[in-house]
């Protein structure tokens, strides 16, 4: 266990000045990019990570989970006031915020946003840092063979879970997988598929493939469909009566039961690898709907549907640490870019990382609860604000963050060379994109290929090539049969549910 002397030099780290404005700018960044429709947090994060280098790693980690967690509030602002979501989870928010909007209640709305959003986002990090540090001493228990089939478990499971087929999904996995042999042998160092390229001796690296294929590649689509038309302005009157810009505390109070049930969805959600906050959000909407006593009123500015699905889908941003930080399996885009932050930092996430950066993790956990206090303060004071930028023009943000992405890997690379790879992988993001395969998938799989390949060296030489010594490790064979039963279902049956969830 980790011990308390560790746990509290950890939180000492966490709220010195230098953190604290790290995370504070990256709660204000994470707000403002995600009160613009189309840019959003997980683009965001790829383009800060490079610019994180020459930070330490509890203050660039720390930036980055305020930009996570400031991006989720800010979409719900585009959401409810033009009924454009800033990210697809808040898709689910527009629903019945928009409708309130339209009866001259937008501050109420966004800030029933604001207190619901805040309240999942800590109830999911207050379960990580109780129940994160006991599952990695589980893990550690785990060895090679055990390891290798929780990560083909961890594949289908995403595989299935993300995009619109498993067949879409296992061939994301496989090239993610066959991208991240590009380099040297792990066992031998002898060069694989490099062509004459020596600067591809390390592989591709990382932030190039991350920024091009999540970042760049939706630049170039969303540049391509200007038509030069910028947004209209959203005003909102000054002269509202308090209860047309104030949520009262027996209103916030009257949706105890709804915000409960949509933490406890958003963290069990999070907690599962390729789930994320799209689906959290919907579920939890969809079961507050059915359970209440006027299901009719939802749809028409009801502000128990905006705490349903915004304590759900910001209870994911803490969830989501859970399998990252205690198996080193990312469960979405956001964690498989902190998983790239983690590495260009030099550290590897896993069940080791409590016993070797026990203080850095506890440092985390302290950044991210100092995070959601920044995103209550920056959201009160800023919600206007950050509803006057959804009139910026697309052509100028995106022109911008493709400098910015630019620039950033030119840096974190120190090269051309860098830059040329993520132009590459943004084409290839463009050619997965316009066939619907997920780049979600690929990008996880690329991230964990070469942990991938060693527990699979290590399994061979375990079992000498004779898979009847399975049996000699019983949890691989269940991870194994759960890994074909995920395979069967989601691919088979799972369809018409996802589907329906998507619909609702």
């Amino acid at each position: 266990m980790v011990e308390f002397a560790t746990i509290l030099a950890g939180l000492t780290d966490a709220f010195t000045l230098t953190n604290i404005l790290f995370v504070l700018a990256g709660v204000l960044v994470g707000q403002f990019v995600g009160a613009m429709p189309g840019v959003g947090p997980v683009m965001t994060m790829a383009i800060a990570i490079p610019f994180t280098f020459v930070l330490d790693p509890l203050p660039a980690i720390g930036f980055l989970v305020g930009v996570n967690k400031g991006g989720l509030i800010g979409g719900a602002i585009p959401a409810i006031l033009i009924n454009i979501p800033g990210t697809p989870d808040a898709a689910a928010t527009a629903i019945d915020g928009y409708p309130l909007t339209k009866k001259g209640k937008p501050l109420k709305a966004m800030k029933m946003a604001l207190y619901s959003s805040v309240t999942g986002d800590t109830f999911s990090d207050i379960v990580l840092i109780t129940i994160a540090a006991p599952l990695a001493i589980i893990a550690l228990k785990m060895g090679p063979v055990e390891i290798f089939a929780l990560m083909v478990f961890a594949f289908s499971l995403i595989s299935g879970l993300i995009g619109s087929s498993v067949t879409r999904g296992v061939i994301a996995t496989i090239l993610g997988l066959l991208l991240a042999t590009v380099g040297l042998d792990p066992e031998h160092s002898t060069p694989r598929m490099i062509f004459g390229f020596f600067d591809l001796y390390d592989g591709f690296p990382i932030a190039s493939v991350a920024i091009g294929s999540l970042a760049v590649s939706e630049i170039f689509l969303r540049l391509a469909k200007l038509r030069g038309n910028v947004r209209p302005a959203v005003n909102i009157p000054r002269d509202q009566t308090p209860d047309q810009k104030n949520v009262t505390f027996a209103e916030y109070w009257a949706c105890k039961f709804v915000l409960l049930r949509g933490a406890f969805i958003g963290t069990g959600i999070g907690a599962v690898p390729g789930m994320g906050s799209t689906a959290a959000a919907f579920m939890s909407y969809a079961s507050t709907k059915q359970s209440a006593k006027d299901p009719e009123s939802f749809g028409k500015g009801d502000l128990r549907g905006i705490a349903a699905t915004e304590s759900a889908n910001s209870a994911v941003a803490g969830a989501d640490f859970i399998p990252l930080l205690t198996l080193g399996i990312p469960g979405s885009a956001s964690a498989a870019l902190l998983i790239s932050a983690f590495l260009i930092q030099g550290i590897q996430p896993g069940p080791l990382l409590f016993e070797q950066q026990g203080q850095l993790i506890y440092g985390l956990f302290g950044a991210m609860m100092m995070a959601n206090l920044c995103n209550f303060i920056c959201g009160l004071f800023g919600l206007r604000l950050w509803a006057k930028l959804i009139s910026a023009p697309e052509s100028v943000v995106f022109s911008a963050a493709l400098i910015l992405c630019i620039v950033g890997v030119y840096l974190s690379t120190g090269g051309t060379f860098g830059v040329y790879v993520m132009l590459a992988f943004a084409v290839f993001g463009m050619f997965l994109n316009a066939l619907n395969y997920p780049v979600v998938v690929f990008i996880i799989a690329f991230f964990l290929g070469p942990r991938f390949e060693l527990s699979l060296g290590q399994t061979a030489t375990i079992l000498r090539g004779d898979l009847t010594n399975l049996a000699n490790h019983p949890v691989a064979i269940v991870l194994c049969a759960l890994s074909a039963f995920c395979v069967y279902y989601l691919g088979f049956r799972g369809g018409q549910s996802r589907k329906s969830i998507e619909d609702l």
